[in-house]
Protein backbone atom coordinates (compact mmCIF):
# COMPACT_ATOMS: atom_id res chain seq x y z
CA UNK A 1 0.00 0.00 0.00
CA UNK A 2 1.00 3.72 -1.33
CA UNK A 3 0.93 5.60 2.22
CA UNK A 4 -0.11 9.05 1.24
CA UNK A 5 1.62 12.35 2.24
CA UNK A 6 -1.98 13.11 3.30
CA UNK A 7 -1.66 11.61 6.54
CA UNK A 8 -3.18 13.46 9.68
CA UNK A 9 -0.45 12.24 12.09
CA UNK A 10 -1.32 12.93 15.78
CA UNK A 11 1.38 12.48 18.91
CA UNK A 12 0.75 11.66 22.56
CA UNK A 13 -0.46 13.94 24.49
CA UNK A 14 1.57 12.23 27.50
CA UNK A 15 5.04 12.12 25.28
CA UNK A 16 8.14 13.96 27.18
CA UNK A 17 9.44 16.19 24.30
CA UNK A 18 12.00 13.79 24.45
CA UNK A 19 10.86 12.52 20.86
CA UNK A 20 10.72 9.05 22.29
CA UNK A 21 7.10 8.43 20.67
CA UNK A 22 5.26 6.90 17.46
CA UNK A 23 2.66 8.47 15.78
CA UNK A 24 -0.77 7.60 14.56
CA UNK A 25 -2.14 8.55 11.70
CA UNK A 26 -5.45 9.29 12.52
CA UNK A 27 -7.89 9.91 9.13
CA UNK A 28 -7.57 5.94 7.74
CA UNK A 29 -10.95 4.01 8.31
CA UNK A 30 -10.14 0.50 9.47
CA UNK A 31 -6.03 0.89 9.35
CA UNK A 32 -3.58 2.69 12.35
CA UNK A 33 -0.48 3.67 10.31
CA UNK A 34 1.95 3.97 12.81
CA UNK A 35 5.53 5.97 12.23
CA UNK A 36 8.53 6.82 14.63
CA UNK A 37 8.13 10.56 15.36
CA UNK A 38 11.88 10.93 14.98
CA UNK A 39 12.00 9.54 11.35
CA UNK A 40 8.48 10.83 9.72
CA UNK A 41 9.84 10.01 5.97
CA UNK A 42 10.92 6.43 7.25
CA UNK A 43 8.49 3.77 7.48
CA UNK A 44 5.32 2.81 8.15
CA UNK A 45 3.47 0.17 9.86
CA UNK A 46 -0.09 -0.78 9.20
CA UNK A 47 -2.31 -2.14 12.22
CA UNK A 48 -5.96 -2.68 12.23
CA UNK A 49 -7.84 -0.04 14.56
CA UNK A 50 -8.88 -2.52 16.51
CA UNK A 51 -5.46 -4.68 16.77
CA UNK A 52 -3.68 -1.39 17.85
CA UNK A 53 -6.52 -0.77 20.47
CA UNK A 54 -6.23 -4.11 21.80
CA UNK A 55 -2.53 -4.05 22.43
CA UNK A 56 -2.53 -0.29 24.36
CA UNK A 57 -4.81 -1.99 26.29
CA UNK A 58 -2.32 -4.77 26.89
CA UNK A 59 0.61 -2.46 27.42
CA UNK A 60 -1.42 -0.24 30.25
CA UNK A 61 -2.38 -3.32 31.99
CA UNK A 62 1.27 -4.24 32.55
CA UNK A 63 1.05 -7.54 29.87
CA UNK A 64 3.78 -7.49 28.77
CA UNK A 65 5.96 -6.86 32.10
CA UNK A 66 8.68 -4.00 33.03
CA UNK A 67 10.07 -2.43 29.92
Amino acid sequence: MQVSQDLNWKKSTYSDGGRQCIEVATNVSDLAPVRDSKDPNGPVLLFSRAALADFAHAAANGEFGDV
